[in-house]
């Protein structure tokens, strides 16, 4: 079993960033089973936790919700993040909930970016603004990154485009998540320094 984390950083219900996040973790589903894994898909809206990552960042504790979204992205063998692009770049709401992870927490971890705007123009916010964020998180991101347009949602035919690149990034996130090799979290309180050893040393 694979478990992917969707983070969806839209503001409207439905937002066009959820209906690409979707579409993501659709394309990732079919490419998983394709080669015989399942996928467990939790889906966390950042819309709904606004006010808990504001209080994070303040005081430096998640409330419980919160915490909860962020151990479903810690534990997740694969992310699927997905931001509007405003003022050509991510959202503050989408900078802010991984401005609170913790350290290390996607370190060579599978990941696949999407962003949506108003026109294609906005395209490029992808490899300038989001790609160099998980870059610097350490992430290990997919060589597909997919954009949407409102056109990709429009009209009919407009999707395919969109969803052969959803498709070619889907297969992409699923043989990044295949290759690595699976660890279970080590615990330090496990294998304790015997408390005779640390009086001798």
């Amino acid at each position: 079993m694979t478990r992917v984390a969707v983070v969806t950083a839209g503001l409207g219900q439905p937002s066009s960033s959820r209906l690409l996040a979707d579409r993501l973790s659709d394309a990732t589903d079919r490419a998983l089973r394709l080669q015989g894994e399942r996928a467990e898909v939790t889906v966390v809206e950042l819309r709904d936790f606004a006010h808990e990552i504001t209080d994070h960042l303040l005081t430096g504790f998640a409330p419980p919700r919160l915490a909860e979204a962020i151990e479903a992205v810690t534990s997740a063998d694969a992310v699927i993040a997905v931001s509007p692009v405003f003022s050509a770049s991510y959202s503050g709401l989408f900078k802010s909930f991984f401005d609170v992870l913790d350290d290390g927490v996607l370190d060579a971890k599978p990941v696949l970016l999407g962003a949506t705007g108003g026109t294609a123009r906005h395209s490029l916010a992808l490899e300038f603004a989001l790609r160099p964020l998980f870059a610097y998180l350490r992430a290990s991101v997919t060589p597909t990154a997919v954009f949407a347009a409102s056109e990709d949602f429009g009209t009919a035919g407009a999707g395919t485009s969109l969803s052969t690149r959803a498709d070619r990034a889907g297969r992409e996130l699923a043989d990044l998540v295949l290759q690595r090799p699976r660890t279970a979290p080590t615990d330090p309180f496990d294998n304790p320094t015997p408390f005779e050893q640390l009086l001798g040393s």
